[in-house]
């Protein structure tokens, strides 16, 4: 195993890392109402998935680059991801009803390959087409991922207003997505200000729908 493989599979885990923080949240979120056994199992479980298709992903890379409404579609679902996971974790019950754990498993995964865009394309660039690296790079992320995850889930439970932010943070991801899709920039060419209110109406508007579903679906 040569210096060049070990320095760009760690180059490959910081790009992971660095542009990973979204997708801690997302787990953070899915996995906060189930019990601690499940929790544990969800959160290694998800995060290996996510991992394992974000690898499959990566060989398309380029391909995604090139397919109109792939941002604009996967910022609708982001943005419909994170309200289910905010009404899911519900910060104003002690005990909010529990989730599938299968479900968790699967809102997790899901909004993981949504959201990996800018992951997929600065990991492809370092790879340079290499399995094995790609492998090592994001396989070395799971345990750092998982931790984060952990950590986020237990803050959560200790402090409900994290959960607020973190689905803010899913919002404006989901905002951001819609407004870099090619066809979005090519039909309204937005301003720097226009991307980020949109962005920001989306945070908040995240947070209003999901309060207001779980406020319908788990009343008091």
């Amino acid at each position: 195993m040569s210096v060049h493989f070990i320095l760009a599979g760690l180059t490959i885990l910081l790009i992971d890392l660095l542009l990973g923080g979204d997708n801690a949240v997302v787990i953070a979120l899915a996995v906060r109402a189930l019990p601690e056994r499940q929790r544990r199992i969800g959160t290694a479980l998800g995060a290996g998935l996510a991992v394992v298709l974000r690898i499959a992903l990566t060989f398309f890379a380029a391909e995604l680059l090139r397919s109109r409404y792939i941002q604009l579609a996967g910022g609708l679902l982001v943005l419909w991801i994170a309200v289910k996971l905010f009404a899911d974790a519900d910060p104003t019950q002690a005990d909010p009803p529990v989730p599938g754990f299968w479900r968790a498993v699967r809102l997790i995964v899901v909004a993981d390959a949504t959201m990996s865009t800018d992951n997929i394309l600065a990991i492809a660039a370092a790879s340079k087409g290499s399995l094995p690296l790609l492998i090592l790079g994001l396989g070395l992320s799971i345990p750092l991922v998982v931790f984060t995850s952990t950590l986020l889930a237990r803050l959560m439970d200790r402090y409900p207003i994290i959960i607020y932010f973190g689905a803010a943070i899913l919002g404006r991801v989901g905002g951001e997505m819609i407004m870099t899709d090619a066809v979005v920039v090519q039909a309204l060419e937005p301003t720097a200000l226009w991307r980020y209110s949109v962005e920001a109406i989306c945070a908040s508007g995240v947070v209003l729908a999901g309060y207001l579903w779980a406020r319908r679906h788990h009343p008091t």
